[in-house]
């Protein structure tokens, strides 16, 4: 954490705002992918939300003015982050552009009711009547999955919204554990898409990598990553630039970014600008770098196999 915020901070002091601050990047600067069997083009990165808790709402709007005019075209937030202010933010900045740009939300609920009454809290948040994709939110353990399939579960709120034009695509997200990302997909093939956290070290710990990213590949799904750096805890011994390429070298069509400074966007886009595939052999040696760190401690929102006794769950939101 420290040293991504020393890095954007830098960033601030000088290349994002001294003299020799280059244009404003227009749209297409960043590389694009096809997001799977949606069809949708979206650039490499996107802004999240999940992150604004730690700075100010009018700092929330700033990053996210600044990474629509860098050219980003992926917004991604949830109902639950800063308790529905994330969203707020959006909807104070993005209606202009409304149709430039792809709009995910999502909902932690587990029944329909309470999913669809997060669905309308949410469109009167973002000031839209519809969503380009609605995810059903930090699914973590196998009984959340049988609430999720069971009778007025979740899955009867998002299909229905989907009929009904309030979204346009649905998926999922989860961090907590690879088994349960598998039990989602086994339970159901309408997905259109799909979130896992991913980053050099993850391949060494209940890795998603491993055993969800082919399974996603092989349906289609457009697949997004998150926790590229480890929340920032991998940047003590790999380069920004380096967990951000490793990720995008992945074969996943878009990563997440939670920023909390204009100058943390800015970096994020002159990474993505520049990207170009890693080799298997520079992938290989960022994960032996990652291993000494991989486990639990690192990744927090991960089972811990070792854990007997109950502790408190990670909970998304100032950690996406």
């Amino acid at each position: 954490m420290r040293r991504r915020t020393f890095i954007s901070t830098s960033a601030v002091a000088g290349l994002s705002f001294g003299p020799a601050r280059a244009a404003k990047v227009a749209p297409g600067d960043i590389p694009k992918r096809v997001f799977g069997k949606t069809g949708e083009k979206l650039t490499i990165i996107g802004q999240a939300g999940g992150r604004f808790p730690l700075c100010s709402y009018e700092d929330a709007k700033a990053i996210t003015l600044r990474a629509y005019e860098l050219g980003i075209n992926y917004f991604d937030c949830a109902r639950i982050y800063w308790n529905g202010k994330s969203e707020e933010a959006y909807g104070d900045v993005l209606p202009p552009f409304r149709k430039q740009i792809f709009l995910t939300t999502k909902s932690p609920q587990r029944s329909r009711k309470g999913a669809e009454e997060d669905l309308e809290k949410s469109l009167r948040a973002l000031k839209t009547d519809y969503l380009d994709l609605w995810q059903i939110h930090q699914v973590s353990t196998m009984d959340e999955v049988q609430q999720i399939f069971a009778p007025g579960g979740a899955i009867e709120a998002f299909e229905a919204a989907k009929k009904a034009g309030k979204c346009r695509f649905m998926g999922f997200t989860g961090h907590h554990d690879p088994e349960v990302h598998l039990a989602m997909l086994k339970n159901y093939d309408k997905y259109d898409t799909i979130l896992m956290p991913l980053n050099p070290a993850d391949p060494s710990y209940l890795s998603f990598e491993k055993m969800v990213l082919p399974v996603a590949v092989e349906r289609g799904m457009g697949i997004q990553g998150m926790k590229s750096t480890g929340n920032a805890g991998l940047l003590a011994e790999i380069h920004l630039k380096d967990c951000l390429s490793y990720v995008l070298s992945l074969p996943i069509h878009c990563l997440a970014l939670g920023c909390t400074t204009v100058g943390q966007i800015e970096d994020d886009v002159r990474i993505a600008q520049q990207f170009k595939p890693m080799s298997q052999e520079q992938m290989a040696k960022l994960r032996e770098d990652a291993k000494s760190l991989a486990g639990p401690r690192l990744e927090n929102w991960k089972r811990d196999v070792n854990q007997r006794a109950a502790v408190p769950r990670y909970c998304d939101g100032a950690h996406a």
